[in-house]
């Protein structure tokens, strides 16, 4: 392939920032990593002793070290006893973050960036922001090289109805009002939409109906309207899966979102495998309906479970760290909560859905009480796909290429392969083996710049919940 048809407009690197240089740590025209174990994000298994050559951020040579020349100008790293990922693609990111109980929220455009892109997300979806027009400026700002962070797929604010008890989020009027909504937003630079809990199911079709016209995709976390509704008005994706689905609540209602303690008891109630649920994943999947796993939020409500990892503590503000911790010791002690049942039941769910061949994409929701914390969390997401019953290829791949499938890139990003972005994380370990070594993020390649991902984390330190 002749090198001029290996440039890619989207990967030219802009010229970056000083607040950007402080975290670059591999910055050449040329960069040859050399005795690579690959995991190429296909569910191919691993190869050992590769090569990858980047040059002007785009990978011009994928293959065996005996077989591809080192070009002569190339910086060359020798990474032997590490792997190299694709670069992370994940679909339920936010740049908010609960904060001081309730429904209140701190936007996070200093920290969350950074830590995303420590743990080795190059793109992500915002789905949903509580702000407007914050996520679209740190995109620019980002795109621009004037921050670090992933390349964002800007969600516009939440198509919401009457009764969240969230003051960040408007309410639509009507169906006429949500087709309004999605053509403003998409104006403005939104790329991705995102139903809510109360959405009507003429508000959501009027919006599904817009954002299609304008060749854009539209996600929900829905409760008003039913997963298999949702379907059949052609929505492109499902947030979070089994967890909020109200198709299994007795005599529901049309257009209104059932009790909480109703839906997770139908929830605890029903057999995945038996013909209810396989029959709704069967829909999902011939409506090519993917549903978004956002394991990462719900595993903080379940008692017993691991807690954030140290260095997400040390990230987090004080404060916040104690609310976390507090809260994180009473559901430690709740004997009767649903959640240890509703959890098994959403693993077997997910492990359905992408065993009968639905589009599995990931994210990790930082929400629920503070314990969600960027880049560190999108490394136990992988983790906890594999606890599903995926093999830890197939989780790298749902976090990966699958991701870039659902966004329509996959022809750019998602994978290892000549003529794609070079878009890598270097991890210390061999995450085939052990999944847990996804953990042990050193370099972080975006558009063939390598970030340090200890710095981009020091950066960080006592910031998260504050900004």
């Amino acid at each position: 392939m002749a090198a001029a048809a290996l440039q890619n407009p989207h990967a030219q690197t802009p010229s970056l920032s000083p607040a950007v240089r402080a975290f670059v740590s591999v910055d050449a025209p040329v960069v040859a990593l050399t005795h690579v174990r690959l995991i190429d994000g296909t569910g191919a298994a691993p190869k050992t002793d590769q090569t990858i050559v980047m040059r002007g951020g785009m990978l011009t040579a994928v293959g065996d070290g005996s077989s591809v020349a080192v070009p002569s100008d190339a910086r060359v790293m020798d990474i032997t006893g590490r792997t190299v990922l694709p670069g992370l693609v994940m679909l339920h990111e936010h740049m908010f973050y609960p904060a001081g109980g309730g429904p209140n929220y701190n936007e996070l455009t200093f920290s969350f960036p950074r830590l995303y892109l420590a743990g080795g997300v190059t793109t992500m979806r915002t789905a949903g922001n509580m702000s407007g027009y914050a996520d679209l400026n740190l995109k620019r700002a980002i795109d621009a090289g004037q921050l670090p962070g992933p390349d964002i797929d800007v969600t516009a604010p939440y198509l919401e109805g009457p009764g969240l008890p969230i003051p960040y989020v408007r309410e639509l009027k009507d169906a006429d009002d949500a087709r309004k909504m999605v053509a403003y937003w998409a104006d403005e630079g939104a790329t991705s939409f995102k139903a809510y809990m109360h959405v009507s199911r003429a508000e959501l079709s009027a919006a599904a109906q817009e954002a299609h016209r304008r060749a854009l995709k539209i996600t929900g976390h829905l409760c008003s309207v039913t997963f298999g509704e949702a379907a059949d008005i052609g929505l492109d994706d499902l947030e979070h899966g089994l967890m909020v689905s109200t198709d299994f609540v007795p005599n529901k209602k049309v257009d209104e979102c059932p009790a909480q303690d109703a839906v997770q008891a139908s929830l605890v109630a029903l057999d995945v495998n038996g013909p209810a649920a396989q029959a709704l994943i069967r829909k999902l999947v011939d409506k090519h309906v993917a549903i978004t796993s956002t394991l990462t939020v719900f595993e903080t409500f379940v008692p017993g479970r691991l807690p954030a990892p140290d260095a997400a503590l040390d990230a987090m503000a004080p404060e916040v760290r104690d609310n976390y911790l507090r809260r994180r010791a009473a559901i430690a002690v709740d004997s009767k909560s649903p959640y240890p049942t509703l959890f098994q039941k959403e693993l077997e769910f997910e492990r359905a859905f992408f065993r009968a061949g639905g589009l599995l994409v990931a994210g990790t929701d930082p929400t629920g009480y503070g314990g969600v914390v960027a880049g560190f969390a999108d490394q136990r997401e992988i983790e906890l796909l594999v606890e599903a019953g995926l093999t830890p290829l197939e989780a790298i791949r749902v976090c990966t290429m699958n991701g870039a499938t659902y966004l329509g890139r996959d022809g750019r990003i998602g994978s290892i392969a000549v003529g794609k972005q070079a878009d890598l994380v270097v991890v210390n370990g061999n995450p085939a083996a052990s999944i847990a070594d996804v953990r042990n993020v050193e370099t972080v390649f975006k558009a063939g710049v390598g970030y340090d991902s200890a710095k981009l984390v020091a950066a960080a330190k006592s910031l998260v919940g504050l900004r």
